[in-house]
């Protein structure tokens, strides 16, 4: 009988470097970058079915119910959701998935994936990880490393002591040493002499191995961690790690905190194909580009155009590009970008330039998504505000009322379930409802099928922080939003 293994699912990161589809309120793990599905679904389905357990996940509190909406999406269930108080890179959320795991199977098998990359051959990816049980069971770290392709500046890469198997076999080896991220020449050279590969930031070993490694490497950390896990509070299906003692964590990663220092560390080559989608460059690669090197996404056209990718993200939108070449073109409703391809990776200078002038473009989608589903202004003046509001089958906004705004609900589509002070009434399609400033209120979704309303607010404040919280299914405190 196959051994089961328990993946570790990291959901972290702002994902800056794909600004402006990607940002600090939905990153990229989030978002459809090359399928129907986003890379977080994606990447949890690869390690799902025959032979491995329920995932864990590890994320922020913002992220908590898109996780669990977007694993429902594909009919998974998360073994547990585990919530960092901060980011403290990845050597502590692998610590903390790894305490919650010998607590609840000790001794098993952990798989540490990154949620947002791309395996297109998902049952090349579950051999090769099975090929490396064997050496993870007998005491070693499993670290994967990618066949490269080109001299990648933009990856660390991994030593090897003897070059791979010539069909790229997944057969452990032990692990010379890390390359940081090279030059173009040193990745020329690490390219060609056929005994480095890409470091894909991808782990298997067992809880017993990987506690030891902590406990020799980064007693502090794991002091702190296991403080960190023990006094973590249940919130719903969540557990939510302590501030206090979590803030005590070194920011490190896992390389650095432990790999670079374990002697107890083996490399499995993968040689399918892979990327961490750590640029609109690696997009471009990853989505097929057409003969001329072309690559167009949602209402956008090329003429003429070589090595380009165009992108728009509103079906009212048109973007066309004409003569370009090397260019990356990203339209979202409220923010566009214009890079050549060369420098893709400096798209995070965008961000941290429009976070200086106090744009909420830098981080802020239009639409901002809650446990309930999702909203997106559609209008603001000085004293209104107009807003599309969906809200998913079954699910409920807070009871609530406003010291500065009353709202009119129109609903357009499904069906709503109003309460206004002591009245209940369902509100159809084409039916609308006034709720006057200070009326306690919630809206609901009794149906089977998405609900989508207007909404028009007028007052003095429109702010979503004007909220007076009574009752709340999805257990906010007051002052949160939605």
């Amino acid at each position: 009988m196959t051994e089961d293994i328990h993946p570790l699912l990291l959901c972290g990161g702002s994902g800056t470097r794909l600004w402006p589809l990607s940002r600090k309120s939905y990153p990229k793990q989030f978002t459809r970058l090359t399928g129907a599905e986003s890379l977080f679904q994606a990447s949890a389905r690869r390690l799902s079915g025959p032979g491995y357990a329920a995932p864990a996940v590890i994320t922020g509190s913002d992220y908590r119910f898109v996780v669990t909406e977007q694993l429902a999406g594909v009919e998974i269930a998360a073994a547990t959701t585990l919530i960092e108080p901060e980011g403290r890179n990845t050597a502590p959320a692998i610590l903390a998935g790894a305490l919650d795991l010998q607590a609840r199977a000790p001794g098993a098998l952990m798989l540490v994936a990154p949620s947002d990359h791309v395996i297109p051959d998902p049952e090349r990816f579950r051999a090769a990880v099975q090929a490396a049980i064997p050496a993870a069971r007998a005491g070693q770290i499993v670290t994967f490393g990618i066949r490269p392709d080109r001299a990648e500046t933009g990856y660390g890469w991994l030593a090897l002591n003897k070059a791979p198997e010539a069909d790229f076999a997944p057969v452990p080896q032990p692990l010379r040493g890390f390359v940081e991220k090279p030059d173009a020449a040193t990745a020329e050279a690490l390219l060609a002499d056929g005994l480095h590969l890409w470091n894909a930031g991808i782990f298997l070993f067992s809880t017993d191995t990987i506690l030891t490694a902590f406990e020799t490497h980064q007693p502090a950390m794991l002091a702190a961690v296991t403080r960190a896990y023990q006094a973590a509070a249940r919130d719903l299906h969540f557990l939510r790690l302590d501030p206090e003692a979590w803030a005590a964590c070194e920011n490190d990663s896992i390389d650095y905190a432990v790999m670079e220092k374990a002697d107890n560390l083996s490399v499995a080559p993968y040689g399918g194909t892979w990327s961490d989608l750590g640029g609109w460059d690696a997009v471009w690669r990853e989505s097929a580009p057409d003969s001329a090197g072309v690559v167009t996404s949602g209402p956008a056209t090329a003429i003429d155009c070589t090595d380009t990718l165009l992108r728009a993200e509103d079906g009212q939108q048109a973007l066309v590009g004409i003569g370009l070449t090397d260019i990356i073109a990203v339209a979202m409703p409220d923010a566009v970008l214009v890079a050549h391809r060369s420098r893709a990776q400096d798209v995070k200078k965008a961000v941290e330039a429009l976070k200086k002038q106090g744009a909420k473009q830098a981080e802020t989608l239009p639409r901002d998504y809650r446990p309930w589903g999702w909203f997106e202004s559609l209008a603001t003046g000085g004293r209104f505000q107009v807003k599309r509001i969906h809200v998913h089958p079954g699910a409920a906004l807070s009871l609530q009322s406003h010291h500065h705004r009353s709202e009119h609900w129109i609903v357009v589509e499904g069906t709503a379930k109003v309460t206004i002070d002591d009245k209940v009434l369902l509100v159809s399609e084409n039916q609308s409802v006034y709720i006057p400033i200070g009326a306690v209120h919630r809206m609901e979704n009794p149906g089977k099928v998405p609900m989508v309303l207007i909404e028009v607010q007028t007052g003095t404040y429109l702010g979503e922080d004007d909220i007076i919280r009574y009752e709340d299914i999805y257990a906010r405190g007051q002052g949160a939003k939605g």
